[in-house]
């Protein structure tokens, strides 16, 4: 451990960045996209039987997201995201894109790939995915820096 208390700084600076969304409540909105997506609506029992949680957990976090403004939510009634909870879902969409593309090109894939995805694109700073999404853009203009680097 170092003398200065520089990791532990570290620490408390990732804890104090001011989100205003949990992880959980970025996975909903994830998810609430998704379904829509697919099936052109999202329902309660979609949503718990996605998440694996049940249908009163998923009724309590509706109501906040609706409270924050991210989506409408009447009960037995349609779930739609509105203009802010689908900019958040398409940007946590666009992150996890990013990973897997990444990933793969490390040569991670499938079920691996997509849980590291789901561990790791919540907590990145918008600055670093930026700046990932410019390495995956040079990396794939060229072509050969990832066959060298599969060939290692």
């Amino acid at each position: 451990m170092s003398d200065d208390g520089s990791r532990l700084e570290s620490i408390r600076a990732a804890h104090g960045t001011g989100r205003t969304l949990s992880s959980t409540m970025e996975d909903y909105l994830e998810v609430i996209a998704e379904l829509v997506e697919l099936k052109g609506y999202a329902t309660t029992l979609d949503i718990s039987r996605y998440m694996s949680v049940s249908a009163p957990s998923v009724t309590k976090m509706l109501r906040r997201l609706d409270e924050g403004g991210f989506l409408d939510y009447e009960r037995y009634h349609g779930i739609k995201l509105t203009a802010k909870g689908s900019e958040i879902a398409e940007s946590i969409r666009q992150r996890h894109g990013t990973l897997l593309e990444f990933f793969g090109m490390l040569g991670i894939t499938g079920e691996a790939a997509h849980r590291d995805a789901e561990g790791v694109e919540h907590h990145l700073n918008p600055k670093t995915v930026s700046q990932l999404r410019k390495f995956v853009t040079y990396l794939r203009s060229n072509p050969k820096i990832i066959e060298e680097f599969g060939s290692l």
